[in-house]
C-alpha cells in the first residue's frame, strides 16, 4: 500500500520507463526496506519507510564510519525535520536543531522552532561535537562566514559533515551574489533547487560547488576536509559525495 501511495504522492514528476522497487539495506533504518526509484538521480531514490533519498542514505552512511561513537556526541542539524534529524534524535546523546527564517534573528523561535542563520550563529563557541547539513550551503550568500560559524560552534576534535550538490571541475561557479545594500545580484540565469516529495520549495542556489570546496574548507580553519563515497551500496548506484572536514 505504501509504494501505491507514494507514486500517487508523485504521479506528475514520476518516469515510468525509470520506476523500480527492490529490498534492500538502508542505512537510516539500520534495516532491509523497501525503496522506490521514480526517475533517474538521487532525489528520485526513496526508502518507503523513512522517506530517506539516495542523499540521506549517503550522508547516514558516513556518518556510521566517520561518527561511530555518535551516542556520546552533542549534534547539531541544520534542519529540524527530514530522515537525517531523526537519525540524529535516536543515535546521538543531544541533538540541536534549526531551520532558517530571513525575517527573523538567530536564537529566537517562529512556530516553536529555533532559527539561526548560518552566517551568524547565536551559539557559544564550542557547543557541539558534530554538525551536519545535507544540501544547505549552496543557499547561503556567504559560505565563507558560513563555515567560519560552523567552526566556531565545534569543539577540538568536531567533525563537519555535510552534503552540497558537487560538479567534477575544480572550481565552484558562483551564480548569484548580495551586493553591499542586500540586493541579490545574478552573474548567470538564476537556478532554483527543490525536492517534489518534501515541503521547502524553490529555494535560490548562490553556486554550483566544485572540488575547491576542500580548499575553502581549509582556508576557513579547519584542519582536514575530504570528499567521501560510501563504500556499500546506495540502491541503484545513485551515492552522493559528502564532505567531512575535521576542526
Amino acid at each position: 500500500m505504501k509504494v501505491f501511495e507514494l507514486i500517487k504522492k508523485v504521479k506528475k514528476i514520476v518516469n515510468w520507463r525509470e520506476l523500480r522497487i527492490m529490498i534492500t539495506f538502508c542505512p537510516v533504518c539500520s534495516c532491509k526496506r523497501v525503496m522506490i526509484k521514480f526517475d533517474s538521480n538521487a532525489i528520485a531514490v526513496r526508502c518507503l519507510s523513512c522517506r530517506a533519498s539516495a542523499v540521506y542514505m549517503s550522508i547516514v552512511s558516513i556518518l556510521r564510519e566517520v561518527a561511530p561513537e555518535i551516542s556520546s556526541l552533542d549534534a547539531y542539524e541544520l534542519s529540524s525535520r527530514g530522515p537525517l534529524f531523526r537519525y540524529l534524535i535516536t543515535k546521538a546523546k543531544t541533538v540541536t536543531s534549526s531551520e532558517y527564517c530571513p525575517d527573523v534573528a538567530s536564537g529566537g523561535f517562529k512556530n516553536g522552532i529555533q532559527i539561526q542563520d548560518v552566517q551568524n550563529l547565536s551559539y557559544a563557541d564550542k557547543s557541539f561535537d558534530i554538525c551536519t547539513s545535507t544540501e544547505v550551503f549552496e543557499h547561503v550568500p556567504d559560505d565563507t562566514k558560513g563555515f567560519s560559524e560552523i567552526l566556531r560552534v565545534l569543539r577540538p576534535n568536531g567533525i563537519f559533515v555535510f552534503t552540497v550538490p558537487l560538479q567534477n571541475a575544480y572550481k565552484t561557479i558562483e551564480r548569484t551574489i548580495l551586493t553591499a545594500n542586500g540586493e541579490i545580484q545574478h552573474l548567470l540565469p538564476p537556478e532554483y533547487h527543490d525536492d517534489p516529495i518534501g515541503e521547502s520549495g524553490k529555494i535560490l542556489a548562490f553556486r554550483t560547488y566544485g572540488q575547491d570546496i576542500i580548499e575553502k574548507l581549509l582556508n576557513a580553519g579547519f584542519t582536514k576536509a575530504e570528499i567521501v563515497i560510501p563504500e556499500k551500496q546506495i540502491p541503484w548506484g545513485f551515492a552522493r559525495q559528502v564532505v567531512v572536514a575535521h576542526r
